[in-house]
């Protein structure tokens, strides 16, 4: 690929709004597409070029990169009629880095091979922050071929960057991430709720812990957040409890059992149900804040 490359970009929304915004910083020419026009608002007045859907955007692109909302966008942004692996030039490289399922990121690749494309599934883990600030974790699965085009890109909007393997093995790796920040996420809230209820400052203890083995990245981005009562997403819980479900079928259909997880995703879901699907997901603690998290407690 040459340096300076034409980039579809599809979905520009809390992340991929920043994510494109890096590449055109580095100096790649943008096409985008998006849902609602208004939210690459920022980038067509950069100088990125409008497309009127995800298969047009693709058409003139070396490269699309997409991250949308659900697996059922990201099999019709892709599979559907006039869509990407359709519509894309032969020799393009296809970047889906949309959290999605591995069962799909092979259908893709497959679908993309078929046609001379190559294809990869690389979410990436590191919130509004680590979009903006292109800091991201990026987890690809995918051939060799396809991680090394990728890889000049995954520096512009990232830190770490990991072939995991073949195709959807980056979906699975993603499923791991998100097992484990389930597991923090939950370890955050219960000490914070723990140490209110024993009377101690928030602040003061969440600055002690910040020391010691309590300390994760989700104490550090999201901790500071709830003690200032900021709720705002940085990584919606309507796509938080779409991620663990998927990570719960993924481990049913591999023969574990991960209680955990399933807490976690049933805690999630009650706190969508009872209006925070547009919350961040630290707004968990809201959900203990309210008594929700018991089994009789308000919804």
């Amino acid at each position: 690929m040459s340096d300076r490359l034409t980039i579809a970009f599809v979905g520009t929304g809390v992340m991929g709004a920043a994510m494109a915004g890096h590449l055109m910083d580095a100096g790649h020419r943008l096409v985008v597409f998006n849902r609602t026009k208004d939210k690459a608002g920022r980038l067509l007045e950069r100088g990125a070029q409008w497309a009127d859907s995800a298969g047009e955007a693709a058409a003139s692109a070396d490269v699309t990169i997409t991250i949308v909302g659900y697996p059922g966008d990201v099999e019709a942004v892709y599979l559907g009629t006039g869509g990407i692996v359709e519509r894309a030039r032969e020799g393009a490289l296809l970047i889906d880095m949309t959290t999605s399922t591995p069962t799909l990121a092979v259908r893709i690749a497959e679908a993309a091979s078929a046609r001379g494309v190559l294809a990869l599934d690389a979410p990436v883990s590191g919130g509004d922050v680590g979009a903006r600030e292109a800091t991201l974790t990026i987890m690809a699965g995918g051939t060799a071929e396809a991680f090394e085009r990728a890889l000049p890109l995954f520096e512009v909007m990232g830190r770490t960057y990991t072939h995991a393997g073949g195709p959807g093995t980056g979906q699975h790796t993603k499923m791991a991430n998100q097992i484990g920040i389930a597991g923090t996420m939950l370890g955050l809230v219960e000490a914070l709720q723990y140490a209110k209820a024993a009377g101690l400052d928030l602040e003061r203890t969440h600055a002690a812990l910040s020391g010691g083995g309590a300390n994760s990245w989700s104490w550090g981005a999201y901790g500071p957040r709830i003690l200032s009562g900021d709720f705002a997403p940085g990584f919606f819980v309507k796509h938080f409890v779409k991620d663990l479900r998927i990570a719960i079928d993924e481990a049913r259909d591999l023969g574990i059992e991960l209680p955990g997880l399933e807490l976690a995703e049933r805690l999630y879901a009650r706190l969508q149900e009872a209006d925070g699907a547009e919350l961040g997901t630290q707004a968990l603690w809201l959900l203990y804040e309210r008594g929700g998290q018991d089994e009789g407690g308000p919804r």
